[in-house]
């Protein structure tokens, strides 16, 4: 339970996804709390295999490492973010500025042609008629194959609204204004917050216990610290 959104353990898609951290995104404004909402992240345990790379390394070094961000958000495990609203917002603010981050990084990296575009446009359509009420869900579904992701968008009284996004390079935008690393955080006063993540199997006799701190939020780019313990 993070600020009364409940986060199951484990959510089913076609594989069994676990929880892998939670946390919230708010702001401080003349030592005012503005929470936004309650964020979840879900990742196939089998993600532990593509991180042996940085097996045993220190938590300043990963924080500056952005390799390890990149093996993260591009390891081939099929990844859910759900995000639960605590402040209500409209959907078409949330959707113009979900369009503005995205198109930021494919611009930053000369992705931004008129296929992105039109997919971008396509999503800014979706959010344009919702009302992100306290306690929406917004949740992104991003599957390996084929490489796509799926929005959900539901709400009290409502029935459910989805929509696939297929361009490969505003998915891998859109994970990476969730889960993207130092080059893409912006300084204070938006402060990183914690996510604790279970310990998990590196290998039979080694457990490590992960710490994620992710700054997270609409319209913020975040950054994330990873530190290890090892537990033996």
């Amino acid at each position: 339970m993070v600020d009364e959104a409940p986060f199951p353990s484990q959510i089913t898609t076609s594989k069994h996804l676990s929880l892998l951290g939670h946390g919230i995104t708010d702001i401080e404004i003349h030592f005012l709390q503005i929470k936004f909402t309650a964020i979840g992240v879900y990742i196939d345990p089998e993600i532990v295999g593509h991180l042996q790379k940085w097996r045993g390394k220190p938590g300043n070094h990963l924080a500056e490492d952005d390799d390890f961000f990149d093996a993260l958000i591009d390891a081939p495990v099929d990844k859910l973010i759900r995000v639960v609203v605590i402040k209500e917002i409209k959907g078409s603010q949330y959707g113009v500025q979900l369009e503005s981050a995205v198109r930021d990084r494919l611009a930053a990296d000369d992705k931004y042609e008129e296929e992105e575009e039109e997919a971008l446009e396509k999503i800014v359509e979706f959010f344009q008629s919702k009302y992100l009420k306290k306690h929406s869900v917004i949740t992104y579904q991003f599957s390996v194959s084929p490489p796509a992701a799926e929005i959900v968008f539901s709400t009290e009284g409502k029935e459910e609204a989805k929509m696939k996004v297929e361009n490969k390079n505003v998915v891998e935008m859109i994970k990476r204004w969730y889960l993207g690393g130092t080059r893409g955080c912006l300084p204070q006063p938006f402060p990183p917050w914690p996510v604790t993540f279970p310990p998990i199997c590196l290998n039979e006799n080694e457990l490590s216990g992960l710490i994620l701190f992710v700054c997270l939020g609409i319209g913020i780019n975040q950054s994330l610290y990873l530190f290890t313990s090892h537990v033996r």
